[in-house]
């Protein structure tokens, strides 16, 4: 047939020219994926369709190679895992101590990467979606007083230095906006041109939200910008506020815990107490503390259900009892004579 690839065929025997039955094309055709392509297909999914973030493309990597890891002893591949396979592997996590919550997200991964491969026709079924989610309660939120950010700030800004006036500048950035960590090591320089006081911010999932940021933290960013090019590298790096000779192009989250805990150390508080989330903590406890509204943190927080913001009433305990016995009618009623 004009313009058609046709391979000649014996079709009384069923073999082409070089020998190969159409069993045989067809098998290799559908060849199973070893665990290595299946992850590195669905790390290009989630890159261009989901979209995730490096954060995110990370940890799912991270977790799908742990899964292979334990399968690599028994010779499993991606299209004989069983459920009981994957319990074993679940009660192996377990086994090395994993909080419920990193098991469960553990699970998470491993129910979107055999649905991938359902998708690309590897499997037929989605073992994971049977895999039982381990039960938690949501922990309470690690607090720093505004003493202790207070601390931590003037120690920051008795650095002078470059690294000294970056840090101050994140630091300061931080506990004004409340940024999740990889918003904020990731803020575009071109952000700040203009001496903006409110942020565009792009968060999870692409979404966008409007989030206000003080005179401090401007006054902070103004100075650190004075030496920022100390820390430009090549041309990658000057697209973002925090640039960085890593492969990003700009300050790296690991890095930028490092930095918090050593400025610990300095301001005599325990290291294991800070991390940057402990910061984006303190930004939404302080606030609700000091009278703003649960609605406002949540959209500044960026979060899409006002019921993870709430988590942020549980360690107001004495606040809540003082004003239910300062303003509740009864309680006034009580101390009359």
């Amino acid at each position: 047939m004009p313009g058609t690839a046709c391979l000649p065929v014996q079709k009384e025997k069923g073999y082409t020219d070089n020998g190969l039955t159409f069993s045989n094309i067809l098998a290799v055709m559908k060849s199973t994926y070893t665990f290595d392509q299946a992850l590195e297909l669905y790390q290009e999914m989630l890159t261009v369709e989901k979209n995730v973030s490096e954060h995110t493309l990370e940890s799912y990597s991270r977790d799908i190679k742990k899964l292979a890891h334990y399968l690599s002893n028994d010779k499993i591949t991606v299209d004989t895992v069983s459920l009981e396979d994957l319990r074993g592997f679940v009660a192996s996590l377990f086994d090395h101590n994993l909080s419920s919550r990193s098991t469960a997200r553990i699970i998470s991964s491993c129910r979107g990467f055999f649905q991938f491969l359902v998708l690309e026709g590897q499997r037929d079924d989605n073992p994971a979606k049977q895999l039982e989610m381990p039960k938690h309660q949501a922990g309470l939120p690690k607090i720093l007083s505004i003493e202790d950010v207070n601390q931590l700030i003037q120690t920051a800004h008795a650095d002078l230095s470059p690294e000294g006036l970056r840090l101050t500048a994140l630091l300061e950035i931080l506990y004004a906006t409340g940024l999740r960590v990889s918003e904020l090591i990731s803020l575009p320089f071109s952000l700040f041109r203009d001496a903006p006081d409110m942020l565009l911010i792009r968060g999870k999932g692409n979404k966008e939200r409007y989030v206000p940021i003080g005179h401090y933290a401007l006054d902070a960013l103004h100075t650190y910008l004075k030496v920022r090019d100390v820390f430009i590298y090549g041309t990658k790096t000057h697209q973002y506020l925090f640039p960085s000779r890593g492969l990003s192009g700009h300050l790296t989250r690991q890095r930028f815990g490092q930095l918090l805990k050593e400025l610990a150390l300095k301001s005599g508080l325990a290291p294991e107490k800070l991390s940057p989330h402990v910061i984006r903590h303190a930004f939404a406890t302080h606030l609700l503390h000091n009278g703003a509204d649960l609605i406002s943190i949540q959209k500044m927080l960026g979060h899409s259900d006002l019921a993870t913001t709430q988590i942020y009433t549980h360690v107001l305990k004495d606040k809540l009892i003082e004003a239910v016995t300062t303003f509740h009618p009864l309680a006034q009623y009580k101390k009359k004579p």
